[in-house]
């Protein structure tokens, strides 16, 4: 019944590549205790317990199946992956109009079974669509979260690690702003080991190099227009990034992630949906951090919001 909770209970609404992706590092971590699977198309659902399923004498065990929206009662958390995928070619905001419909019927459904759980939205347009999720959900503020950039600034600190030399979760730095080509990096707060990268020298040699830099923020940028032009689809590492989400909420581990959630005035933002590091908790946004951006970066930011909310605008 709606109303409470059952530990561990994670549900999952969309089994496409990236709830498939998400399920898998899910059962492989072994951090919940019980995963429902939900979609329009049951059978897809139920192959991809099945298949999850086969694999359980080598994972720690949990409960796994295939269900309805009703079974989704006492979930903590409800990650929603369903909607239209990302053609070649096409940006984020271009499928805004196909998803938006597909949460509105989608988002109440959710909250009329798991009234208590925390929603996280991975669909894009990301950072609109956990905006009118939040709009339709009526929970109270934070418990709506958005995968935001924390794809971009994964592949960000990747990128840089490579390019230094040093191990990727040793370099501190964020993607912020929407997830999609009006993001921004925060170059004056990147740093490796507490070290500005314009004085770091990595073990190869390598020390700062602004074309080189901005080269690599130009490959986070566009890397998942050049992963769909080779496979059609991203599903491996967002995977893993909603793991780390629903993580830090099962857990309460109180972690900062570049996630999205609607802004109430932060940097003169309000209103719309737009990623900053935040701390992630049992309830789930816990703080929206403020961070002494430079001018330009401020600006740059708001630009970014002002893209999110025109196009917000049109529907």
């Amino acid at each position: 019944m709606p109303g409470y909770h059952t530990a561990g209970k994670v549900g999952l609404v969309g089994t496409g590549m990236v709830g498939a992706s998400f399920a898998y590092a899910l059962m492989q971590r072994g951090l919940a205790n019980e995963l429902v699977l939900v979609d329009l198309d049951a059978a897809r659902a139920e192959g991809e317990a099945m298949d999850l399923n086969h694999g359980m004498p080598f994972v720690r065990p949990m409960r796994m199946y295939a269900g309805s929206y009703e079974q989704l009662a006492g979930a903590e958390v409800v990650v929603i992956t369903a909607g239209a995928n990302q053609r070649p070619g096409e940006t984020r905001l271009d499928l805004l109009q196909r998803n938006a419909a597909v949460f509105r019927d989608i988002v109440p459904r959710v909250v009329a079974a798991a009234p208590d759980s925390i929603i996280v939205i991975a669909t894009n347009p990301v950072d609109i669509l956990t905006t009118i999720s939040n709009q339709l959900a009526q929970l109270p503020p934070g418990r709506v979260i958005g995968s935001g950039t924390i794809l971009d600034t994964a592949r960000f600190r990747y990128l840089l690690g490579d390019y230094y030399q040093v191990d990727p979760r040793s370099v501190h730095a964020y993607i912020v702003g929407e997830h999609g080509d009006s993001e921004l990096a925060l170059w004056s707060l990147a740093n490796i080991a507490g070290v500005r990268l314009h004085d770091f020298v990595g073990a190869n040699g390598r020390g700062y190099d602004e074309a080189a830099l901005q080269a690599i923020f130009e490959q986070t940028r566009t890397a998942a227009y050049e992963i769909i032009k080779r496979k059609k689809a991203t599903y491996y590492a967002i995977g893993l990034g909603l793991l780390t989400i629903v993580e830090a909420v099962l857990r309460d581990q109180n972690t900062v992630l570049t996630v999205c959630s609607p802004l109430s005035g932060q940097y003169g933002v309000e209103g719309i949906a737009i990623s900053l590091p935040t701390i992630v908790g049992r309830n789930g946004i816990e703080e929206v951090l403020n961070l002494p951006m430079s001018g330009d970066e401020v600006a740059a930011f708001q630009r970014s919001a002002q893209t999110l909310q025109e196009r917000l605008a049109q529907l």
